[in-house]
């Protein structure tokens, strides 16, 4: 069973897997830049209540899995992160300002996908199993038509 997070009025498991890579594929994040990266990202998610369950900084990408918030949009997390760490580290390493003279380190797509412990046939079983069978798949508990309504 899922270790599930709770907010004030929420009880909640979203778990994202984000991959961004570095602008030309430019394998830029070694060493103390890639240290530093790190330490960026754990903050940031830090500061939004995003917990990271794993992460890996290769030279030139990232991957991420986190537990996030369900008012923060995985757009959003993404937009954050890429932002953030590219202004801090353009401000840190000059050679990083130089080499992406355009303010740019990240390139501008990502990978968002979601993971999770339920899988979809397991929500239409549970969903299925709380009244009987309907002709569209979406009953009203105590009507008499089976379709109808929404």
């Amino acid at each position: 069973m899922a270790e599930y997070r709770r907010g004030p009025h929420t009880m909640y498991d979203i778990q994202y897997h984000f991959v961004w890579s570095t602008k030309y594929r430019y394998r830029v994040m070694t060493g103390e830049v890639g240290l530093r990266l790190r330490e960026l990202i754990r903050q940031i998610c830090m500061t939004r209540d995003v917990t990271i369950l794993q992460g890996h900084v290769s030279p030139d990408h990232v991957h991420v899995l986190v537990s996030c918030p369900p008012q923060m949009s995985p757009s959003s997390l993404v937009q954050l992160l890429k932002g953030k760490s590219s202004r801090l580290l353009q401000q840190e390493y000059p050679t990083l300002r130089k080499r992406y003279w355009g303010k740019h380190i990240w390139s501008r797509g990502y990978f968002c996908a979601t993971v999770g412990a339920v899988t979809d046939a397991m929500v239409k079983a549970y969903i299925r199993q709380q009244e009987g069978p309907s002709s569209d798949g979406f009953r009203v508990e105590g009507s008499d038509a089976a379709s109808g309504g929404l």
